[in-house]
């Protein structure tokens, strides 16, 4: 089958490999339909090549249809139409019970003292092969592919993979009610997602971004914006005007580890990436190499006695955080990997012909899945308005 494959930074290729096959009985294979781009994946693509193998297949949102199904599998059958969570989750164990299936401990990689497996998300994740390809193996098939009806066009679903749940769970976490304010730290797709959901809960976004195509796209929805190109340094005093001199009551931030404006987390994560992967793999995992500025601002511009939601993917282990100013302000800190199944409950019944948070026209680019390598580098740049890619195998 043709899969997208990992070969360095900036270097993912479409290659042909081996069929998945059932290993398990509980396993199904999946013919892949639409599989997105994650922002997330773009790490793979520039910072976190040391825990990566040459060969790895990429991708964590895909969706498709039931090819083949294991000796044990009675949930589902050929032909039905599922959505695969990016956790790699039994959704039996205690912390599955606990909605915490992003630390599922039937899949947790204790070699690297991780949570749940992740489809083709490195070795810190069980190095599981991703779902940028014509076919996937899918482990608990009784349980954890989502079921979705025939009919609509993949886009309807295809987010519950990742971006409407990791979304969802960001403001649930941000504490939102109705009538709060709350800023989201980058629009790219989760956070594009993320002030639809806060919308929808009855909240007032403030979306904040400096790539043009994406402020527009936030602003067409009714989102305020702020280019961070006009507001430099003085971000936070534009959000407080905005916000009665106070701030928002919660800040999201979906930028994490590589934030524009921190030089000196660049330059580090820089020179990680030209160690040996040994050594690199070891800085990382002991060291602090995140760009923080997003960090820094959400604390920075939430109100006291707020809360700030972390979406962002984060990967330094000695970052430095200014807990003099988080104490004193008595700020709410809560952050994590998206527990998928914990929010489909709550998310389905909203993918309906009314569409409230606009899937169906989220997508700003379907390619077939050959174009993936220039997918990539196109997202990574932030050109051409892409915001959201969906390959089509």
């Amino acid at each position: 089958m043709k899969a997208v494959t990992w070969h360095g930074k900036r270097d993912v290729r479409v290659d042909s490999v081996p069929d998945p096959v059932l290993k398990e009985p509980e396993d199904v294979i999946v013919k892949i339909t639409s599989s997105g781009i994650c922002g997330s994946d773009l790490h793979l693509y520039e910072v976190l090549g040391p825990f990566l193998t040459e060969g790895d297949v990429l991708g964590h949102e895909p969706m498709g249809v039931v090819e083949e199904v294991g000796s044990q599998v009675t949930e589902l059958k050929p032909g039905d139409r599922v959505v695969i969570p990016f956790n790699v989750s039994c959704n039996h164990c205690f912390m599955c019970s606990q909605g915490l299936q992003s630390q599922c401990e039937t899949t947790q990689v204790r070699e690297h003292n991780s949570g749940a497996a992740l489809f083709g998300y490195t070795k810190l994740y069980g190095q599981v092969p991703g779902g940028q390809a014509e076919y996937l193996r899918v482990p608990f098939g009784n349980s954890l592919p989502i079921k979705v009806p025939d009919g609509p066009q993949d886009d309807r679903f295809v987010y519950l993979s990742d971006v409407l749940p990791t979304a969802w769970q960001a403001v649930e976490y941000a504490n939102v009610k109705e009538g709060n304010v709350v800023a989201v730290l980058g629009l790219g797709p989760i956070g594009d997602m993320a002030c639809r959901v806060a919308q929808h809960r009855g909240a007032r976004a403030i979306g904040i971004d400096l790539v043009p195509e994406r402020l527009a796209r936030a602003k067409a929805r009714g989102v305020e914006t702020i280019d961070l190109r006009g507001a430099g340094k003085h971000l936070t005093d534009v959000v407080k005007d905005l916000t009665a001199g106070r701030g928002p009551d919660a800040v999201i931030d979906a930028v994490g580890m590589e934030a524009h404006g921190a030089p000196v987390g660049k330059i580090a994560q820089q020179l990680t990436g030209l160690l040996p992967d040994t050594m690199a793999q070891k800085l990382m995992k002991e060291a602090g190499v995140d760009r923080l500025k997003a960090l820094y601002s959400a604390i920075d511009l939430v109100r006291r006695g707020g809360t700030v939601s972390i979406v962002g993917v984060y990967g330094g282990m000695a970052d430095p955080m200014p807990m003099l100013t988080m104490f004193d302000k008595q700020i709410q800190l809560r952050m994590g990997q998206a527990n998928v199944w914990r929010w489909v409950p709550e998310i389905l019944p909203l993918l309906t012909d009314d569409d409230p948070l606009g899937v169906d026209d989220f997508a700003t680019h379907r390619l077939p899945l050959e174009d993936a390598p220039k997918a990539y580098e196109t997202f990574q740049k932030k050109n051409d308005g892409m915001v959201k890619v969906l390959l089509k195998p």
